[in-house]
């Protein structure tokens, strides 16, 4: 499998889980022409995207794929219901929305080669979720988390992890004090985004023997250090680690696939 980053920011997050077989969009929160590009132009091997939540930097391509793509686009009810109000309040209809299809968490579906759970995430959002997603032709299993402050669960064999390292605390704090960053922005960023130090202790929580790659997604541009981040989960799981960023192409590579 690969990893295709068209972003990974609060400028606009979207990645391409490409197989052999087919392939998932993860999230839409770049415009359409951006999606089309990453894919030369090509969607005919996708064969479905998942939405984490409504907001614009996870979804704001999404009524475009719905109208345009024939791709059919996964995502809870309240995000929906959220997403319909944003473009069409008082109208009880979006765009093609045959195409769209409601889940819950705790829900489980598959999606051509893929079977996917959905699962609850912690974030000021309605519904927002995240997904447990599995390889069928290989057994690959892939958890994406992005957009939360805490994982409620367990996972036991995992092979990729894809999660949400937004701030590292010391950082927000320094540009807290120095005005760079309003006092009102902390707690919401405390209240719905995964920290350096709330990953360590997600991933400390799991059981990462069949990991082969962390991916660490939707770093903050101001309140972050990249390298700093691989190097700290890298020293504490002894595994893999790379963060994304636009236009990165990261392989996943399960032995002996």
């Amino acid at each position: 499998m690969k990893l295709k980053v068209i972003g990974s920011s609060s400028k606009g997050n979207c990645y391409i889980l490409e197989t052999k077989t087919g392939s998932l969009l993860l999230d839409a929160g770049v415009p359409y022409k951006e999606i089309q590009k990453a894919l030369n132009f090509d969607l005919r091997n996708v064969c479905g995207c998942l939405i984490t939540h409504e907001h614009m930097d996870h979804a704001k391509g999404v009524k475009t794929l719905l109208e345009r793509s024939g791709i059919d686009v996964y995502m809870s009810f309240e995000t929906f219901r959220s997403l319909l109000l944003r473009e069409n309040p008082g109208v009880p209809s979006y765009g093609y929305a045959h195409r769209l299809c409601r889940i819950k968490a705790g829900q489980q579906f598959s999606i051509d080669d893929f079977d996917i759970l959905a699962f609850k995430a912690e974030h000021d959002a309605a519904g927002p979720l995240g997904y447990l997603i599995q390889y069928r032709p290989t057994g690959e299993k892939l958890l994406f988390a992005t957009d939360t402050y805490y994982i409620r669960y367990r996972f036991n064999g995992l092979n990729y992890i894809m999660v949400e390292c937004n701030y590292c605390r010391d950082i927000l704090e320094e540009n807290i004090q120095a005005g760079r960053i309003p006092e009102s922005l902390k707690n919401r960023l405390l209240e719905s985004h995964f920290s350096l130090d709330n990953v360590k202790s997600f991933l400390q929580a799991n059981d990462l023997t069949q990991v082969r790659k962390i991916v660490l997604i939707h770093l903050s541009d101001g309140n972050a250090d990249a390298a700093r981040m691989v190097r700290e989960i890298h020293d504490l799981t002894m595994k893999d680690v790379e963060a994304a960023e636009s236009g990165k192409v990261i392989d996943l590579e399960m032995c002996p696939f």
